[in-house]
């Protein structure tokens, strides 16, 4: 099970949504120091992602984006700021995406 999960639901394109999850990964770069690697489907999208003690998945699909995160020892003493920061990054690029329709 993972050690963090988060859920949106959304009502933007596949190509919206896949702009949002590529947003994403060049902030999770920066603040977290993820090393991400994008794969795009035709009706999904996953966003793995990792660094020492983090491993995970941005699914995006054209209802939800979903986070998945499996936290490391030392991190899991993080948790809840970690979560707290990746979900402040979605729900930030979801209502900038939403202002922008």
């Amino acid at each position: 099970m993972a050690d963090i999960h988060i859920e949106r639901a959304h009502s933007m394109s596949l190509a919206q949504a896949r702009q949002i999850a590529i947003d994403w990964m060049a902030q999770a770069q920066d603040k977290f120091d993820l090393s991400c690697e994008h794969e795009a489907g035709e009706s999904r999208d996953e966003v793995q992602f990792s660094r020492p003690g983090m491993t995970g998945t941005l699914a995006i699909t054209a209802d939800k984006l979903e986070v998945e995160a499996e936290l490391g020892f030392l991190l899991s003493a993080f948790k809840d700021k970690i979560e707290g920061e990746i979900t402040k990054q979605i729900d930030r690029l979801l209502a900038a995406q939403a202002n922008a329709s």
